[in-house]
């Protein structure tokens, strides 16, 4: 059997907030912080990569509770270490 460390094919990130201004929000558009993500140059490799939003729900739906949207990193935010991506529901 081969080891299990090194073999995940993703990273796990966070949702922190929605872009946003001083007073309106931007639904459509997350910030997240990706594990191990220290800087903007770190932040660059992801770009253009798919992220996955993975939640569980009440009501089954074809046989599964759990649900998925997509979006993809678009660029990285400011001068930190977090990164910005689109969601888009899928339906």
């Amino acid at each position: 059997m081969p080891s299990e460390a090194g073999h995940r094919l993703y990273v796990k990130g966070r949702h922190l907030s929605y872009q946003r201004g001083k007073r309106n929000t931007t639904p459509g558009t997350s910030l997240i912080k990706i594990e191990g993500v220290d800087d903007t140059k770190a932040a660059n490799f992801y770009l253009g990569k798919k992220v996955a939003f993975v939640y569980r729900a009440q009501k089954e739906v074809r046989g599964s509770k759990i649900r998925v949207i997509w979006g993809k990193v678009t660029r990285p935010h400011v001068q930190t270490q977090f990164t910005t991506k689109v969601l888009r529901r899928i339906r």
